[in-house]
C-alpha cells in the first residue's frame, strides 16, 4: 500500500503526537500532521465549555455537542480534500465513539489509501504522562486508553507503554509503502 493518509488513533497521552513527529522525520516524502487538538485549538474559546461545543468533565470525560460535531465533520472532509489535492497527511485522532468515529473518517477519506494505526498505551503509563504534561484533564488518559480502540479495525498496531516514539514510527513507516 502507498498510503496517502495515516490515521493514528489512541487515547490522550498515548504518544500519538510524538509518533507523528517521528514519522515526519523518517518518511521520505513531506507529510503534514493534524490532530484533534488542532481542531479544538482552532475553535472559538466559548465552544470549549458549552453544551454545543466540547466539554471536559472533572474525571476526564469528554462530551461533544451539535456544533462541535458539525465542525468535526467539516474538518475531516477538509483533511481529506488536502489528501485528494496531493498532500500526504498524518491524522492524530481520538476515536471516542469507537467504530462510529472510524466510520465517519472512512466516509470522509473514501477513495484514498489510508493506513489505520492503533497507538496503544497502558492506562497507568498514559496517566503518568498526563500528569507530567500538566495540560490535560486528570483522568482523561486512563479513561480513554482502551475505550478508543473498542470495535475499531487497524492495519498496524504499536504500543508506546515501553517502546519509544521513533521505534513505533519505524514500524508504521514500514507499512506505508
Amino acid at each position: 500500500m502507498t498510503a496517502q493518509v495515516i490515521v493514528l488513533n489512541g487515547g490522550s497521552s498515548s504518544g500519538k503526537s510524538g509518533i507523528a513527529r517521528c514519522l515526519q522525520a523518517v518518511l521520505p516524502d513531506p507529510w503534514l500532521t493534524f490532530g484533534v487538538d488542532t481542531l479544538i485549538g482552532a475553535m472559538p474559546a466559548a465552544m470549549r465549555a458549552s453544551d454545543a461545543g466540547i466539554e471536559f468533565g472533572p474525571n476526564g470525560e469528554v462530551r461533544t455537542g451539535r456544533a462541535f460535531r458539525a465542525l468535526d465533520e467539516a474538518w475531516a472532509r477538509g483533511i481529506a480534500a488536502m489528501a485528494r489535492a496531493g498532500a500526504r497527511v498524518i491524522v492524530d485522532e481520538v476515536f471516542l465513539g469507537g467504530p462510529v468515529s472510524q466510520r465517519r473518517w472512512r466516509e470522509a477519506l473514501d477513495g484514498l489509501e489510508v493506513l489505520w494505526v492503533a497507538v496503544r498505551c497502558d492506562g497507568p503509563v498514559a496517566a503518568g504522562r498526563e500528569i507530567a504534561r500538566g495540560d490535560r484533564v486528570a483522568g482523561m488518559a486512563e479513561s480513554q486508553a482502551e475505550l478508543v480502540h473498542k470495535g475499531v479495525t487497524y492495519d498496524v498496531e504499536v504500543d508506546t507503554t515501553c517502546a519509544e516514539s521513533l521505534a513505533c514510527a519505524r514500524v508504521i513507516a514500514a507499512s506505508v509503502g
